[in-house]
């Protein structure tokens, strides 16, 4: 239950979550889970309280190298089939140096599973804090963004295409909703993956007789995790939901990291990732200024989804104990949460000193010389002689404006001057109205008030 930490994997994803699922990290865990067993255990009467005393401070001594050989049990899992077994045994082998007695104890009435996955769900706890604090941190980003450019006026495109006139701030207000839908999302899956995994070899805790049920509710209490009705060996469906949840969040990153890169291309300039020593350069080209941000949140969109649908797969699980689903789960679940974490890093940090260009926005907005506000146009003009002979008449006029290379408001007053029934239609203080792009974006201000003031109140 390890995933690599070579040198492009720093990349993409989150350190500290790395190390929640390094070899130590998850050792650190097990014995956490073996000192928890050993306690609730002497607490219901089933083992001594010296053993359980003596099995609590082997398991949380400071140094793990001095209980475990963490090379010799990932070298013996290959055998044995996953790493407990082998762990078990050097535990049970420290434990006998500090007590003999107390050795007999160790591990008792457990299966390989119920410590291998109470672990996990420790470890999944904490990735779950961390991403929540870090979906925070990009809200409150989004939300700054916002605020300040409710009314900076820029293209809104379709299919890549210039379409009508929008704001930066309603960008971002979509980017805030969609965090905020994923936080939502995550804090609903969080209790429903604490939970204590206890049912011994085939689920039925049979070796703890009639003390199991005491057993079971002290082991998850001692842990902090809610007790479930029954143990879940092979049913995934609460872990493979939050791999689910982490895959959409890491979808929604992947969208924003999109819109970011596609507005910091040269052409567009709209946007810049933030500046640093270091950051964004070339091996050969002195002024490039590269959006890496960008990139390792898009790696790992593009890496996320194939791994869920591996958990996905693993879910077909046989009888009480799985063969090959279960060990599946073992380092694609891990990777999910590191590379999800990453690139929720990646945002905090380019959303937290994006540069914003609203200049170039403002100058985007003239590219096709008003062409982007044909649709205004055509609805002020439909309101007068019918939508259908608008839009003739303003098609016609985009096109000669385009043919010109000349303002759409200029052609606009060409072509209606030339017949007598339409040369009174619109004004030149109405087309001058027509023409100006802060007129013609809708509902964008007041979306931008009502995401904030949601948002806002949800902070209470």
């Amino acid at each position: 239950m390890t995933i690599l930490s070579g040198l492009t994997e720093q990349i993409y994803s989150d350190p500290d979550i790395m190390g929640l699922f390094s070899s130590t990290g998850t050792l650190r865990q097990m014995l956490r889970v073996e000192a928890a067993l050993a306690r609730a255990e002497a607490g219901c009467g089933v083992i001594p309280e010296s053993a359980a005393r003596s099995i609590h401070d082997v398991c949380h001594g400071e140094n793990i190298d001095g209980i475990l050989d963490v090379g010799e049990i990932a070298a013996a899992s290959v055998l044995a089939g996953n790493i407990a077994i082998p762990f078990v045994k050097q535990l049970t082998a420290a434990v006998r140096k500090a007590d003999p007695e107390a050795a007999r104890y160790v591990h008792w009435g457990a299966t390989s599973q119920d410590v291998l996955d109470t672990a996990l769900v420790l470890q999944l706890q904490q990735v779950v804090a961390q991403i929540d604090q870090d979906l925070g941190a990009a809200q409150a980003a989004c939300a700054r963004l916002t605020a300040a450019h409710r009314d900076t006026i820029m293209v809104g495109r379709t299919w890549l295409q210039h379409a009508l006139p929008t704001t930066f701030g309603l960008k971002t207000a979509g980017w805030l909703e969609a965090l905020a839908r994923a936080q939502h999302r995550l804090r609903q899956d969080a209790p429903q993956i604490a939970l204590l995994q206890f049912g011994g070899a085939a689920g039925t805790l049979a070796s703890l007789a009639d003390a199991a049920p005491a057993v079971a509710s002290a082991f998850a209490k001692e842990l902090g995790l809610a007790l479930p009705d029954m143990p879940w060996h092979t049913h995934r469906d609460r872990l493979v939901d939050m791999a689910a949840t982490l895959g959409v969040l890491t979808g929604t990153l992947g969208k924003i990291a999109r819109d970011v890169s596609l507005m910091a291309q040269t052409e567009v300039g709209e946007l810049s990732e933030p500046c640093g020593p270091g950051r964004g350069g070339s091996s050969t080209m002195p002024h490039k200024r590269n959006p890496v941000a960008s990139a390792a949140i898009l790696a790992a969109a593009t890496r996320v989804p194939p791994l869920v649908s591996t958990l996905l797969s693993a879910m077909v699980q046989e009888h009480e104990r799985a063969l090959g689903g279960w060990q599946a789960e073992w380092d694609v679940l891990p990777q999910i949460c590191a590379l999800s974490g990453g690139a929720l890093r990646h945002l905090v940090g380019m959303l937290d000193g994006l540069e914003v260009h609203s200049a170039r926005m403002a100058r985007n907005l003239d590219a096709t010389n008003g062409l982007i506000l044909a649709e205004a146009y055509a609805l002020a003009l439909g309101a007068r002689i019918g939508r259908l002979e608008a839009h003739e008449l303003i098609e016609r006029a985009s096109q000669e404006a385009a043919r010109r290379n000349c303002s759409l408001k200029i052609s606009v007053r060409e072509v209606l001057a030339k017949h007598e029934e339409t040369r009174e239609l619109l004004s030149d203080h109405d087309l001058d109205h027509l023409g100006d792009p802060a007129n013609y974006v809708g509902e964008a201000y007041s979306v931008c008030d009502r995401v904030l003031a949601s948002w806002t109140a949800s902070q209470d």
